[in-house]
């Protein structure tokens, strides 16, 4: 949903970029475009969260897609309406359209948004899964780990910088004021990549409580490839072209890296004129990628890097024998 919501947005995610053009073609299929209209919009604070199902305690199996995706259509027609009707009406600045109104009506809206999630799914995101829930379940372990080490409280407070734990409480913030008592719910904590870096609650659900926050590590093997070739090219340039993987606006660069768009415009084009970036037109932006060249030198450095980390582990070893 997050991705399907950057798609629609035209946005662009912080660390994969562009959603691309098969994720936008994907919204031309009217069950595609029906789980648009339910997306929140200019302001709304609410998405209906029969869309994201909350996670059985089994999350490492892989057929929870498809599990997730069956209890969208086996919505209750009464709750549907509920979320649908009434909590949009009390948390959206906008009217529900009067097409999505009456699919909702004719009971047939479950089964319409759960074959929409089926196909963007398959479209933009099956492919390159495996990826995305190895991050998310690096996370897991992570968190499970400080839970056992440091306790719930901590790990709470721990999750996100819009998140505390006030030792009764958590505390969340949101542009809206509200206190909600979840006394004898499950907390649900949903390790998210997408989204990023947004944090989002879901507890209006009976029964639910869910915290969707931004997985760890996210990026982190870009972060390890520069170290070696920043000797080469200074820190700036071996952080941007570490970046850009993915192609990228000088704008998504710098709020990416911290420094300026100016700064990041002067480094790019020394990497353009050595040809260690391209550079093309994708509508209002200009977009660039690194080359076949730069990725060689990353490698190089980042195998450089690892040969130099084994020879200082094994002078260790030998300093220091196991007894």
């Amino acid at each position: 949903m997050a991705w399907l919501k950057l798609t629609a947005a035209s946005g662009r995610h912080p660390v994969f970029g562009d959603p691309g053009p098969l994720a936008r073609a994907s919204l031309a299929h009217p069950d595609v475009a029906l789980l648009v209209d339910l997306l929140p919009q200019n302001g709304d604070t609410y998405r209906p969260d029969l869309l994201t199902p909350q996670p059985g305690t089994d999350a490492q199996r892989r057929d929870l897609i498809d599990e997730q995706i069956a209890q969208i259509e086996a919505v209750a027609q009464d709750d549907l309406e509920t979320q649908v009707f009434t909590h949009t009406r009390t948390h959206w600045n906008r009217p529900l359209l009067a097409t999505t109104r009456r699919i909702a009506e004719s009971g047939q809206m479950q089964r319409h948004l759960a074959n929409g999630l089926a196909r963007f799914w398959r479209d933009t995101l099956a492919e390159g899964w495996p990826e995305l829930r190895s991050i998310i379940h690096q996370d897991i372990a992570h968190r499970a780990t400080a839970i056992a080490t440091h306790g719930v409280g901590r790990t709470l407070g721990a999750l996100h910088p819009d998140m505390a734990w006030a030792g009764d409480a958590i505390t969340l913030a949101k542009p809206w004021d509200a206190e909600i008592d979840v006394v004898g719910r499950d907390l649900v904590l949903t390790p998210s990549v997408l989204s990023r870096p947004a944090v989002i609650i879901q507890v209006d659900t009976p029964g639910q409580f869910v915290f969707y926050y931004p997985a760890q590590r996210i990026g982190a093997d870009r972060d390890r490839r520069s170290g070696k070739i920043a000797q080469v090219v200074g820190n700036a340039r071996a952080a941007l072209l570490a970046d850009l993987e993915t192609a990228r606006s000088t704008a998504e660069l710098a709020a990416r890296t911290g420094y300026t768009p100016g700064t990041v415009s002067y480094h790019l084009s020394a990497l353009h004129r050595a040809r260690l970036v391209t550079k093309a037109r994708d509508g209002r932006y200009v977009l660039y990628q690194r080359t076949a060249h730069a990725a060689g030198l990353l490698e190089e450095a980042h195998c450089s890097t690892r040969r130099s980390s084994a020879s200082t582990r094994k002078l260790t070893q030998s300093k220091w024998p196991l007894t």
